[in-house]
């Protein structure tokens, strides 16, 4: 030990009847019913916690945060921990409290003239659509875990979604947000407004910043008139060069209307086959990659479907699509989408792996996914490169598994021990095609380091700054976004 270097004192001892009889909800403190809290989606980190508080009001969470201020504790909002970065988990030290909004479920408020709907952290991302829904609007933000996923977690993560290309990330779609903050203060941010230029966009400090900064409590969300139709298509390519090529014409032909615009290998499409056999391929011969579309269109079913078959029509002429099919139904709509969003489940299904969520300029990733495939090749022979994601907005989930001959369980740690050679890889070409390491997933726990290894010095200072004041304390998700200051 240094000397000349005094120890941080130590934490008072907690009492956390003080903290119960702070705010109106429930406080899990058994070990057995902390865990659900304490472990991660993917069961990839696993934490402690003094307890697991769920508030029933927003005043609630501010007790809450002030309590924890008071005492030294750290803050881990949680929404419905399906985040894949680890961002929702405590540490292993035992001295925080996980704040989980599962309680703040309520729709505060439809405005069908002004498009918007307000609506509580802990409400899921499916009871947003369901709230559109009856009010005869659209919110256009999906995801594979929507049932559970919360949208309180969907604007801490910015997360992104099949119709990023239409209609943006989380960030676009939301107007305000009430948030409260490391002080245990409610900053009323709900305004649906879509021009304010009064000062610094307070709004964008905490989307995204995975609750390093405050707690996102509620929020303004934009809605959209629903469309008449909503058409699905599926095209075979040779490569991504060549969905690039089928992108372009796309948004040449259909313009605004082109909503989704998914890239798939070959390989994810046998995984989905292989784990889940009610699934059926949509082509009578495999082709190296498929696109998924969406077109939303304001007339019919009948003209969105006659745009789609104008256009496949013209791109196999062309040479840009090997073969086509266009949904005549809902069922084949669904069938189709169930081939992408089952994906990620049967990659797990078949063993351990290595993701990467990725982003570059959507010119780059034909480039990209070419080079980047044989510098993984020469470096782990024989590994299986799983990719798709949202070639429409340039992000891309670049996973890898392992060699068939070792994708059984003994080989899994043999096999993990090569992520980070195989992340430096990944992310280097990354870097290179001035692109990012994280997309739409989120830092948390498993990109901070890496993030800190390819951001400036500059960058890294000002992230700590609004850290810094925001945060003084240091309560806020620590060891999510920012590495530790050595």
């Amino acid at each position: 030990m240094n000397p000349n270097r005094s120890e941080p004192p130590e934490a008072p001892p907690v009492d956390l009847d003080s903290l119960r009889a702070s705010f109106a909800g429930r406080l899990i403190t058994e070990p057995a019913d902390l865990e659900a809290f304490t472990t991660d989606w993917r069961r990839r980190y696993f934490g402690r916690a003094l307890g697991a508080a769920q508030p029933d009001t927003v005043d609630g969470v501010a007790a809450i945060v002030r309590w924890c201020a008071r005492n030294r504790v750290a803050v881990v909002p949680q929404g419905g921990n399906t985040g894949l970065s680890g961002g929702a988990t405590p540490d292993e030290s035992g001295r925080s409290v996980v704040l989980s909004l599962a309680r703040l479920a309520r729709v505060r408020a439809v405005d069908t003239v002004n498009n918007s709907i307000t609506v509580e952290a802990g409400c899921t991302l499916a009871q947003v659509h369901d709230a559109a829904l009856a009010a005869n609007r659209l919110f256009p933000l999906h995801l594979p875990s929507e049932g559970s996923c919360t949208i309180g977690g969907n604007l801490a993560t910015n997360a992104g979604g099949a119709a990023v290309l239409r209609y943006g990330n989380t960030r676009e779609l939301c107007l305000g947000v009430e948030v409260v903050t490391a002080e245990g203060q409610v900053w009323d941010g709900l305004r649906g407004l879509r021009k304010d230029n009064t000062g610094y966009d307070l709004r964008d400090l905490f989307i995204g910043s995975e609750g390093t900064l405050g707690v996102i409590t509620a929020a303004t969300m934009k809605l959209y008139p629903l469309p008449a139709a909503q058409v699905t298509a599926m095209a075979a390519v040779q490569d991504p060069h060549a969905a690039l090529r089928l992108l372009g014409l796309a948004q040449s032909m259909l313009g605004s209307t082109l909503t989704a615009f998914e890239l798939i290998s070959s390989l994810c499409l046998e995984l989905v086959v292989q784990h889940f056999p009610d699934q059926r391929r949509p082509f009578a011969e495999a082709a190296p990659y498929y696109v998924l579309l969406e077109t939303s269109d304001s007339e019919s079913e009948a003209h969105a479907n006659t745009q789609f078959e104008a256009l496949m029509e013209r791109a196999i002429e062309a040479g840009t699509v090997l073969d086509a099919v266009v949904a005549t139904s809902g069922a084949q709509s669904r069938a189709l989408w169930a081939l992408r969003e089952l994906v990620s489940e049967a990659q797990a299904l078949a063993g351990k792996n290595v993701k990467h969520d990725i982003s570059v300029p959507i010119s780059s990733i034909g480039d990209f996914v070419e080079q980047t495939n044989e510098a993984m090749q020469r470096a782990f022979p024989g590994i299986r490169m799983v990719v798709f994601g949202h070639l429409g907005d340039g992000n891309l989930h670049y996973n890898v598994s392992p060699p068939v001959d070792r994708s059984g369980p003994e080989h899994e740690d043999e096999f993990l021990a090569l992520q980070p050679a195989m992340n430096r890889l990944v992310h280097d070409a990354v870097v290179a095609f001035h692109g990012s390491i994280s997309a739409e997933h989120g830092l948390g726990q498993l990109r901070r380091d890496e993030n800190a290894r390819y951001k400036s010095e500059v960058e890294m200072a000002l992230m700590r700054q609004v850290k810094q004041a925001l945060d003084p304390r240091g309560i806020m998700n620590p060891g999510k976004v920012l590495p530790p200051e050595r």
